[in-house]
Parts: structure tokens; C-alpha cells; sequence
């Protein structure tokens, strides 16, 4: 795995120099993107392969306590109260006895050092329950069996690269994806942990020209111009599906550059159960959504760096990744293949290019082997989740504008009812975008894994 790291000028974190890609005269870059707190569809946990800028509300007020994001700043009474109330949960929910004990060594540990250390069964608990509060989540139902991989003692950045490869290998696991987290070294007092600014560690490259055309994800333009000033000389030429290397900052300081090992990560070649062409398309998607610029808070300790994953809900790639118009935007493509009328909206030309996009999407996971849902299954179980979590006497918050499939929505049981939305921790949230990735996001899909 290479990297290479780019020194941050003193005084100024993301004084980054102009990007200038080897062929900029060819793609020059553009505007970049903008987050704000977490999105979530089906598959992923969290998972946002997508960019909005509906994320409600830019990390102003942090909530939860403890440390401002990347500040460290202690507040130890409000830090106590986030601990009280995470460490009380644990113990109710697992049977774990009074929490007097454990929040008596908790408030001393806070005391003496501004901070304190979740066990490893705490972790792994908030991990979950950050799942189970992903009110934007569709695959809640799967929270219990989110694989935890505890890196807490790793925060430089070449270590964190290297973790991150491991996390896709395992996840990816042959193709039968395993919800995973790994969560790396907490924010403490005047020591920031790691950070990917990656928005998934596997994305496509979008290399963008004068005029304005985008070859590859116009998602990705913002991030592709920043590999582009850390030293990354893209792919000649130019291509769709480039993936793009990582981009993992240490301890608020460097940015450094980490290309993903090809045999890292799975991608599926995009064909169709009957029209022959769609192969010749050259469509295709990677298997496993990582979200990885999110912040996960438990109990007031923030950890900057938490990539996490379930599995992809084939909307998420079909209907948003390869048919918005700010994405691949092949709607178009495909109807003029399937010999549609394009000349009015009326002959409903795009619904037609629409389903059998996804019908094409889930058609090439289940033939190459990879876990990959739809929206009608994903529907159905999101509606026993509200069931089991009302039988536990839990209220679920949920936003319906994410819930709901962006594709045959009427047709799906969640659409005919509406939801409670309500932030409470633990949970994940998107970080304030960095200057060089801020300006305008390109709305993508519902994040989430399929099966998140």
C-alpha cells in the first residue's frame, strides 16, 4: 500500500496549495462539497455513498459533550453527563447490574485526565446502538450484528490505512458482506485522532473540465481535485470507475495520500438478465459502502475515524449512484438503447430505464455472488424493526424523506405511515467539511447500506 503525505502549512490546517492534476488543461477541477449530519439507506449503516446537502444541520453545536470536533477542549461536566447517560444504558439493556461502580470510576477518570476509556464491551455496544439511532437508516433491523473491530490504539496514519484495507477485506468477505466498524483512537484533550476525509473508502475519481464536464462521479470532483494537490497523478486516460486513493489525516496535522491494494476491493461488472447491450455499457459498482468521514460519539467521547459498512440496497446504486442526473446520469443511455420515446415526459421513459437499471443492479450482485436487497424487502423489515423496538419499549426515530425508496415509493409498506424524528446518541455524525471539500455537495443517494 502506498502513501504519501502532504505537510500542512503552520497556521493554517487546510492551507492545501491549488490542486493541479498532471492533465488539468484536459480536466480541470471544480467546486467541491459541503456535509452535514448522517444520511442512510438501505444497505449501509449509515452508509451515504451519497452527498446531501439536506443533511440536517452543519456541526455547529456538537451534541453529546465532551470535545468540540477536532477542538479538545475538555467540559467534564458535560462530559459526566454524556457518560452517565450512555454507561446507565449499557448496564440496563445488558443486564449488567447497577452502574454505580463503573460511573464512580468513570467521574474520577474524567477528573484527573478530561477523558475516560470505554470498555471493550462498551464499544462494542455503542457501536450498535449508533446504528439503531441512524434515524435516516433503513436496515436498522440488522443493528445487532455490526461486527466491531477495536483499533483504539491506532491513530497514525499509514497504521490507519492499513486497517482500513483490512476492514474492506473482511467485510467484503467473498462477496457476503459483513456489517463491520472499525473504530480508531478517540479525540482526547489537545490531541485530535485520526480523520479519513474520504467520504467512503472506496470512491470513483471525477475529474472534471473547463467547461464543466465531468468525466467519472461528479460526486467525487472536490475530493478528486484534493488526491490531485496531495500528488496524485490519476489515471491516463482518464477514466469512469478510477478509484480513488484515501485520504487520512493524523492528529490534525498532515494529509497523506494511500492507494487501495486492487485485490481490496470487489467491484461488479453491470449486465442485464435479458438485453444483451447492457453489458457493453461498461457499468459497474463496488461491493461494500464504507462510510468513512463520520464521527462516531458514544457517551460523549467523539472518535473522528469509525468507517463502517453494511450492504448495498440496489436503489442506492441504480436509481441515484448510476441514473441521477448529477451522478452517471444514464437514464438517458438506457432509454435510447431500449428504443423508448424520449420526446415527452409522458411516455414515462425514465420510470421504464429506471426499473430495469436496478433490475440490471440486482441482476449482477446475486450472478457475481455479492449481498446486495431491494426496496421492497428492505421495506417490509424496516416495518419489524418499529415492531421489535416497540416490544423492547424504544422508540425508534426515523426520517421518512430517507425511509422511503426513491424508486416505486407508494409501492413499499413505509411510505403509507409517517415517523418520529429525533437525534439521540450514541450515534454518527458527519464532520464540518474542511474549506477544500466545502462548497456545494451534490445530493446523492439515500445512504445507507442495503442492509444497514
Amino acid at each position: 500500500m502506498a502513501g504519501s503525505q502532504h505537510p500542512v502549512p503552520a497556521g493554517s490546517l487546510w492551507g492545501v496549495p491549488e490542486p493541479r492534476l498532471p492533465h488539468e488543461d484536459r480536466y480541470g477541477q471544480g467546486a467541491g462539497e459541503q456535509g452535514r449530519p448522517f444520511p442512510c439507506s438501505a444497505g449501509c449503516l449509515v452508509a451515504s455513498d451519497g452527498i446531501d446537502p439536506g443533511y440536517a444541520g452543519d456541526l455547529d453545536a456538537v451534541p453529546g459533550g465532551g470535545f468540540a470536533a477536532g477542538d479538545g477542549s475538555p467540559a467534564p461536566g458535560s462530559l459526566f453527563a454524556s457518560a452517565e447517560r450512555f454507561i446507565t444504558l449499557f448496564h440496563s439493556e445488558n443486564r449488567a447490574g447497577p452502574p454505580g461502580r463503573r460511573l464512580a470510576r468513570v467521574r474520577r477518570e474524567i477528573e484527573t485526565t478530561g477523558t475516560y476509556w470505554h470498555t471493550t464491551a462498551e464499544l462494542e455496544f455503542g457501536a450498535r446502538v449508533a446504528w439503531r439511532n441512524s434515524s435516516r437508516c433503513i436496515g436498522r433491523l440488522y443493528w445487532h450484528s455490526l461486527r466491531v473491530r477495536d483499533r483504539r490504539e491506532v491513530a497514525a496514519a499509514p497504521d490507519v490505512a492499513a486497517e482500513c484495507v483490512a476492514h474492506l477485506r473482511e467485510a467484503t468477505n467473498g462477496g457476503r458482506i459483513r456489517p463491520t466498524i472499525t473504530v480508531f483512537a478517540p479525540e482526547t484533550p489537545g490531541r485530535p485522532g485520526p480523520r479519513i476525509l474520504s467520504p467512503q473508502l472506496v470512491r470513483y475519481a471525477g475529474y472534471q473540465a473547463a467547461d464543466g464536464a465531468v468525466i467519472g462521479d461528479p460526486a467525487n470532483v472536490a475530493i478528486t481535485r484534493l488526491a490531485g494537490a496531495l500528488g496524485w497523478r490519476g489515471r491516463w486516460p482518464a477514466g469512469r470507475f478510477d478509484i480513488l486513493p484515501m485520504v487520512v489525516q493524523e492528529g490534525g496535522t498532515r494529509l497523506e495520500l494511500h492507494e487501495l491494494p486492487a485485490d481490496a476491493v470487489l467491484e461488479v461488472g453491470i449486465g442485464h438478465p435479458e438485453f444483451g447491450w447492457f453489458a457493453d455499457l461498461g457499468l459497474r459498482w463496488y461491493a461494500v459502502p464504507v462510510i468513512s468521514d463520520m464521527y462516531l460519539d458514544v457517551g460523549g467521547i467523539h472518535y473522528p475515524a469509525a468507517p463502517f459498512n453494511g450492504w448495498y440496497m440496489c436503489t442506492e446504486i441504480g436509481s441515484r449512484d448510476l441514473g441521477d442526473t448529477g451522478r452517471y446520469d444514464q437514464l438517458p443511455v438506457i432509454a435510447w438503447h431500449m428504443g423508448l420515446s424520449m420526446a415527452s415526459e409522458r411516455t414515462l421513459w425514465k420510470d421504464k430505464a429506471m426499473t430495469e437499471l436496478n433490475l440490471a443492479v440486482l441482476h449482477s450482485f446475486a450472478a457475481a455472488g455479492v449481498t446486495i436487497s431491494d426496496h421492497h424487502t428492505e421495506s417490509v423489515r424496516f416495518l419489524q424493526h418499529l415492531e421489535r423496538e416497540a416490544r423492547h419499549g424504544r422508540a425508534c426515530p426515523a426520517d421518512w424523506t430517507w425511509i422511503v425508496p426513491p424508486t416505486a415509493s407508494s409501492a413499499t409498506p413505509v411510505f403509507h405511515r409517517y415517523y418520529e424524528d429525533f437525534d439521540q446518541t450514541p450515534n454518527f455524525y458527519r464532520h464540518p467539511a474542511p474549506p477544500l471539500l466545502a462548497p456545494a455537495r451534490l445530493r446523492d443517494h439515500q445512504p445507507g447500506l442495503a442492509a444497514w
